[in-house]
C-alpha cells in the first residue's frame, strides 16, 4: 500500500513578530511526483535574465522562467516578463501548494540553481502588484540549500538561517516582506542542482 501524502507531511511554524510568520513543510508532494517534477522542470526552456545594476547589464547567477495565467505579467529590476503557459508539472505543484497554503496563485517563478555558485541576492518580494501583505509559497526540489533572512531595520535582530531540503515548502506570509529580506547564498560545498518554484498571486490592476 502506498503511503499517503499526509502520513509523511511535517510542519514547523516560526513567528517573527510584527505580523510576520513562516511555515516550513516537508514532504509536500508524493515522492514519485517530486522526483518527476524535478527531472522535467530542469528540462524547461530557461534563460539567464540580465538586470541593470549601477548602469550595467548584469546576468543573474541562476536560470529562470515565468509561467502563469495570461494576465499575470511580472516585472523585476526593470525587466518585464510575459507569462508562459502552465505545464502539467507546474499545474500539479500549484495544486498542492494551494492546498497547503490555503491560498490561490496565478503565477510561478521557476529558478534553477545549477550548483553552489548560483544564488539569489538579498531582496524582498514586495512589488506593488503583489498586494499589501503577499503570501509567497516557495517549493524546493533537488539539492538542499541554505535560506537566510535578516531584518530590514533592527540590527539587533539575529539573522535566521533555514535549510530547505528536497520536497519542502516554505510559506512566507503576513507583513514579512515589509520587515525582512531573504537570500539563497552561494556555497563552496559540492552541490547538485536545485529547482525552486515561487508561487505568487499577481494583481493585474496594480501594475
Amino acid at each position: 500500500m502506498q503511503t499517503s501524502l499526509f502520513d509523511e507531511l511535517t510542519e514547523e511554524q516560526i513567528d517573527l513578530g510584527q505580523g510576520c510568520s513562516l511555515r516550513l513543510l516537508q514532504q509536500v508532494l508524493p515522492a514519485e511526483l517530486a522526483g518527476t517534477c524535478l527531472q522535467r522542470l530542469a528540462a524547461l526552456e530557461l534563460e539567464q535574465t540580465r538586470i541593470r545594476i549601477a548602469g550595467r547589464d548584469v546576468p543573474i547567477p541562476r536560470l529562470n522562467a515565468w509561467h502563469g495565467d495570461p494576465e499575470a505579467a511580472y516585472a523585476y529590476s526593470g525587466v518585464y516578463f510575459s507569462p508562459r503557459p502552465w505545464t502539467g508539472e507546474l499545474q500539479a505543484c500549484r495544486e498542492y501548494c494551494e492546498q497547503h497554503s490555503r491560498s490561490r496563485f496565478n503565477s510561478v517563478l521557476v529558478n534553477l540553481y545549477r550548483d553552489g555558485n548560483d544564488s539569489v541576492a538579498w531582496h524582498a518580494d514586495d512589488e506593488p502588484y503583489l498586494g499589501r501583505n503577499p503570501l509567497i509559497a516557495s517549493l524546493s526540489l533537488g539539492a538542499a540549500r541554505r535560506f537566510r533572512l535578516k531584518h530590514r531595520s533592527d540590527k539587533q535582530r539575529k539573522p535566521l538561517t533555514l535549510t530547505l531540503p528536497h520536497n519542502s515548502l516554505l510559506i512566507m506570509q503576513g507583513a514579512l516582506q515589509h520587515h525582512w529580506l531573504h537570500t539563497v547564498p552561494k556555497t563552496r560545498q559540492a552541490c547538485a542542482a536545485r529547482i525552486n518554484l515561487t508561487f505568487r498571486r499577481v494583481i493585474p490592476d496594480l501594475h
